[in-house]
Formats: C-alpha cells, structure tokens, sequence
C-alpha cells in the first residue's frame, strides 16, 4: 500500500502522512480538471472529513501576472457532498508573516464568488500566477484576502463549488468551507492553533456559501470555534432570484445555476432535456465553459423563455423545478454563530426583500443577528464600501466583545460614515501594493 492510501475494507481511519509538492516557479498552472492534484487517493472516503491528503507550496498573482509574496499553501482534503456522499475538495491557505509564534492566529474562510462552471474561475486555479482566468471575481477578490492577511489573520480560500463547478447547490458549500478550515488546522506545516477564532465572510455568490457554511455549522462541524459569519448579499431565495434577472443585464447568472444544478437534480436535467430548445442546450453547454464576467457579456438581456419550447412560467411551475427552488432556498437551519448581513436597498442583483425575509428568519429562529440594510449603495459598489465594517465586526468578534445591544438593524448610508473612508483609504493603500507587487 502507498503511503497516502487506506485499506478499502472496514471502518479504518487515514493513516498516512499526505505527500507535499514544493513550488513550482515555472509555466502555466494546469486546469483543475487536467491537474492530479484534485485527484484524490484510493480509499480517501474513509478519512474523516477535513483530512489532509494532498499538500502543495504555490505562488499568488493578482490577475494571474502580478506575483505577490505571500506564503500560499493548497490543501486536498476530504469533504462531503450535497447528499453527504464523500468527496474531495481544495482550498487555498494564506498565512501572515511577523505574527508572535506563542498567540493564535485568527482563522477567516474567505468565500470568493465563484459565481461560475468552469474551472477557471475556481480560486485554487483563478489566484495561482500564471492563471488564465479572465472574468473570474475570484482575481479581483484578493485585494480584500489581502486586506485580512494585513490584520495578522490566516485565510483559508475554499472551492466551495466542488470540482464540479456546481453553483446554487445547497448545503455542499458550507461542508466545503468547513473542512477547509479544519484541513488547515489539520496540516502541521502550517501551524495554526485550534484554539484560534475563526470567522466567516464572503460577499454575493460568496455570501451565499457563507451563509450555508453558518447554518450548517453548529450540526456538521460542531469542533471548530467559529466567532462569527459576515453574510454580504447572501442571495437568500434563489428562485426569486432566478425570476428577478432573467432578461435583463444579468440574465447569465440564473442560466449558470440552472446549467449547474442539471447536473445534480435529476428532476431538472430532464424538464431542460424535454423542454429546452436545441439553440437553448447549445447555450447553456456553452455557459459552462465561460468565466463569469463573459457569461454575462454573451447572455445580456438574453431571455430564456427563448431557449423552451413553452412558456417559461409553465416550466417555472412544474414540480421538479419547484423543488429545486425550495430545496436551495436558504433559511432551514437557523445559525448558531452570531451573523453580520449586509445588503443594499437599491441591489439591482439580489432583492432586499429577500435578504429582509432571510434576516426575519434568523431573528425570529433566535440567531444573533445585526443587518446593515444600506439606503444608498447598490450590489457592487457596496462590496468594497462595506469590506471596513466587515473587518471591524470580525476583529471584535476575534477579540472576544460583547455583541452590540443597541439596535440591530442599521440602514444609515457607509458612504456617510467617516470611519468607512478612513477604512477605504487603508484598503486603497493595500490595493496599490498587491497591484505593485509589494510585501504588505
């Protein structure tokens, strides 16, 4: 037997040390899809959840070309699926530089917005030097990852989506992000102490992982110390969602969750199968080969009741896609750490009315909640315009202070607040350094 594989027979435990690749300075990183390394040993099902079974040093670019000199490590690991079956995913761990050795490090799960299929836009491939990966959110994201490697804080950036790209999917995103963290408490060659806090944040599509990665939690990874989750726009119903887009700008982002959520609902691969028009299976096969950002160039104000051949509201109705739209609803579980929602008024993306129904749902569940409904931004601007109060509630989170007992839900523009240009200004002077290449 090698030494990273398992008997295949029994109840046994992993019980080798997971090989390690040194960094590789030289051409351009493969594809998730052609790299062995997403490639699990035999037997890996036997592991617990967030076992270790691949290792690798690996340089961070910003948009694949500008190196950044921070210390990136890639972690195999054991993770489950959306019907719980084993499976094994990747997630990128950046650790600070000049930390004290004898204080933990605070741990924060960055969820990117994948937001796509195909994976290039997946971080384990879309932040590696070298990277092909025009139109990933993911590229643009490192600048807020490395505004928390700035606070002295370890990241962990999981593939939330799988190998398989499957954006909406319920539940799988938050085992993923979950035994991320606890494969990064597990490598020893990173570390990091299980007595650290940890924390969650992702914005949008990433916010949605973040926010199944929160309900999930107390019931799935119970171990792990998380403080608290900061849940940016987290596309609370998807169905709505779906409805609210189609045919206008971002039309591409309902059809890259139908295109994904086929593959793992039966029900819906066949209502496309039957109903879809040769022109619509074209399309949608092509979505899943786009970046986000050419997704929603190429299907701009496309509408799909144009791919069917009935009514899309028809189809819309059936029952097979009336379960997929309640089963990746959030709101089940209501979550145990205390949360941060924040959401603008005028999202031309996600509907605040969902996000307020999503709120009322944790709340009236007893979660701690506290929700920044911003009057005045929309979805991208409030991204950036947010990401200070994001990293100031997560470091009192980490310090350990009390909850604020005021009120919990805020609506007073961030563009109004001094302490958002103070903390834009760090950022702006962060951005410039990973744009240059600089340490930070």
């Amino acid at each position: 037997m090698a030494p990273h594989e398992l008997a295949t027979s029994g109840d046994v435990k992993w019980i080798g040390e997971p090989p390690h690749q040194v960094i590789e300075r030289s051409g351009r990183p493969l594809l998730p899809t052609e790299d062995p390394f997403y490639l699990p040993p035999r037997g890996f099902e036997h592991a617990a959840p967030g076992t270790v079974l691949r290792t690798r040093e690996v340089e961070i670019a910003f948009l694949g070309v500008i190196p950044q000199r921070f210390t990136a490590t890639q972690l195999l690991h054991r993770s489950n699926d959306l019907n719980r079956h084993a499976d094994a995913a990747v997630t990128t761990v950046l650790t600070p530089t000049g930390t004290d050795p004898m204080t933990p490090v605070p741990i924060v799960s960055y969820q990117c917005a994948i937001d796509a299929v195909t994976d290039r836009c997946f971080p384990s491939y879309a932040l590696r030097r070298g990277a092909h990966a025009l139109g990933s959110f993911a590229q643009f994201e490192l600048l807020l990852i490395a505004a928390i490697l700035d606070r002295g804080w370890a990241v962990s950036v999981p593939d939330h989506e799988g190998v398989d790209g499957i954006w909406g999917a319920p539940e799988e995103p938050g085992y993923r992000t979950l035994d991320g963290i606890r494969a990064a408490l597990n490598c020893d060659r990173l570390g990091l102490s299980r007595q650290a806090p940890i924390g969650l944040w992702g914005y949008s599509g990433g916010g949605l992982a973040t926010a199944w990665a929160a309900e999930v939690s107390a019931d799935y990874a119970p171990d792990l110390d998380i403080v608290g989750a900061v849940l940016g726009s987290p596309v609370g119903d998807l169905g709505h969602t779906f409805r609210r887009l189609n045919g206008g700008l971002f039309a591409a982002l309902p059809g890259l969750v139908v295109t994904a959520l086929s593959h793992v609902y039966p029900g819906l691969e066949r209502v496309i199968d039957e109903h879809a028009t040769p022109q619509g299976k074209e399309f949608l096969a092509r979505l899943e080969e786009m970046p986000t950002l050419k997704a929603i160039v190429a299907m701009a104000f496309k509408d799909m009741d144009d791919l069917v051949d009935q009514p899309l509201d028809q189809l819309l109705e059936t029952p097979e896609v009336q379960h997929v739209f309640e089963s990746i609803k959030l709101g089940k579980t209501v979550p145990t750490p205390p949360v941060l929602i924040i959401q603008a008024a005028h999202d031309e993306i996600i509907s605040a009315s969902c996000i307020d129904e999503l709120a009322d749902t944790y709340c009236g569940g007893g979660a701690n909640v506290t929700y920044h409904r911003d009057l005045l931004n929309e979805h991208m601007l409030l991204h950036p315009m947010s990401a200070p109060m994001s990293l100031a509630w997560l470091g009192a989170r980490f310090t350990g202070e009390t909850l604020p007992s005021g009120p919990r839900r805020t609506s007073w523009p961030l563009a109004f607040k001094p302490s958002t240009y103070f903390g834009l200004l760090k950022l702006g002077w962060l951005s410039a350094k990973v744009i240059s290449g600089r340490s930070l």
